[in-house]
Formats: structure tokens, C-alpha cells, sequence
């Protein structure tokens, strides 16, 4: 998971950073200049889940209002040493999703960012049902078919992308951005076909239906769905219902 952080003290940054990463996350350090720039790029497709990580500073609301502005739906998630109730409700008005007092485990830092996620995903439950297939968002390996079906981490960060997006066809590039991150050279056409490929026989091996849940659209990308019968009703979200 790709982070945006904004932290200007140099030895609270360092600290940040080891802690993402012990998480897993890949924290991206951003300055004061990069809420300055052409922050429409964030719209692309598979940017829209990069949460940003902003620690408290004068500029706060300024920074939290550019994103909204330029339409970025990004999680934006507020650092603070101190809880202050006046200054907390100001940064939720202007657009953050959340406020946090430090310092904070990335243990408990990844579940408020995967909460967000899910929720603007429309998934309010910790995971979500599509035919056979039960999704987590929370780390855990899939079930298929009552099966545990253990996928890389970089497997798991594509799937979940698919997941997140059931129902809808999700290009090569947004897989691509989500997964790796901006490049101005992108290898993403034979990179994420190969991964797709590896996820879709582990599924296909598992689901005792026999369906091949990852479709591809030619031209267009790859979309997750379940077969046209089980299709036919809302997809059922594990845990909620």
C-alpha cells in the first residue's frame, strides 16, 4: 500500500517511515510544494486509494481543501501531538476522513486507512462475498470455496484491487499505479498480465464451480465477477448480513 506522507520534522519523519514500513506500507514523503502542483493527476485510476498521512502544521486546512478541490477522493488521514476538539472538527469540515493523535501503531494506522477504503468502496463489513469468493481487507489470504488460498503480497495488492472494483472492468494501468506506483515508464502490460494470470489459476484451481471469476476485457482490462446465476442478487458482504 502506497502512503503519502507530509511530515516536515526530519527526525518525526524517519520515525514514520520505519513504522509504515514495518506494516508493510510504502510510505511516499511529499513536501509543502507537492499541494502546489497538478494534484488532478491523483483522479487517475488506481491513485484514488492512496491515502495521505498529514502531519499537523499551519497550512493544514489549505492542504486538506487543495485535494478536495482538485476532486481527489483520497483518504486523508491527520497526525496530531496533541487532541485538540476545536482544531480536529476544523480538519473533518475541510475534508479529512480522520484525526489522530501520536504517536500511533501502523498496526492500527492500516486498519483506520482500510475502514476508509472499504467504506468508499461501499463495503462497510471487514470483507465482502462474490460467488465462492470471500475477500478480506484486512491482510488475510482469500477463501475460495471454504479454502484459505495464500497469494504474494504483490497478488494480494492486485486482487484486492479487482475485489474493491467487483462488478467493474479495472484497466491494466490503474492496477498498475495502484500496485507500483507513478512511472513515466510503465511495464504494466506484461507485469500485471503475468500476476493476473497466476491469480486467476489459484482461483480457478479452488472455486468447485468451475467459474473463472477474473474476466478479460480485451482493450479495456480485467474485471471480477460471479457467475451470471449468483450475479443475479446482490453480492452478499461477509459479516454484515
Amino acid at each position: 500500500m502506497h502512503i503519502y506522507l507530509y511530515e516536515p520534522r526530519a527526525d518525526r519523519l524517519n520515525g514514520l517511515m520505519a513504522e509504515l514500513r514495518s506494516a508493510r506500507m510504502k510510505p511516499v514523503p511529499i513536501q509543502a510544494n507537492f499541494f502546489r502542483g497538478e494534484l488532478g493527476l491523483l483522479n487517475r485510476g488506481g491513485h484514488e486509494d492512496r491515502p495521505f498521512l498529514l502531519a499537523e502544521n499551519p497550512d493544514l486546512l489549505d492542504q486538506i481543501a487543495a485535494l478536495r478541490a482538485a476532486g481527489c477522493s483520497n483518504p486523508v488521514l491527520v497526525m496530531r501531538d496533541f487532541r485538540n476538539s476545536r482544531d480536529t472538527a476544523a480538519a473533518l469540515d475541510a475534508g479529512a476522513d480522520d484525526d489522530i493523535v501520536i504517536p500511533v501503531k501502523s498496526v492500527e494506522l492500516k486498519s483506520r486507512i482500510n475502514s476508509i477504503t472499504r467504506r468508499s468502496h461501499g463495503h462497510a463489513a471487514e470483507s465482502v462475498q462474490v460467488g465462492e469468493v470471500t475477500a478480506y481487507f484486512d491482510g488475510r489470504d482469500p477463501e475460495i470455496s471454504g479454502q484459505v488460498v495464500k497469494l504474494s503480497r504483490r497478488e494480494h495488492a492486485i486482487f484486492q484491487q479487482l475485489v474493491l472494483n467487483a462488478g467493474r472492468v479495472v484497466s491494466k494501468g490503474a492496477i498498475y499505479d495502484a500496485v507500483y506506483g507513478m512511472s513515466e515508464e510503465q511495464p504494466f502490460d506484461k507485469v500485471i498480465d503475468v500476476y493476473i494470470c497466476k491469480i486467476r489459476k489459484k482461483i480457478d484451481q479452488s472455486a468447485e464451480s468451475g467459474h473463472n471469476y477474473i474476466e478479460t476485457v480485451h482493450g479495456r482490462g480485467y474485471k471480477f465477477a460471479p457467475a451470471p446465476e449468483v450475479a443475479a442478487a446482490p453480492m452478499a458482504r461477509a459479516g454484515g448480513m
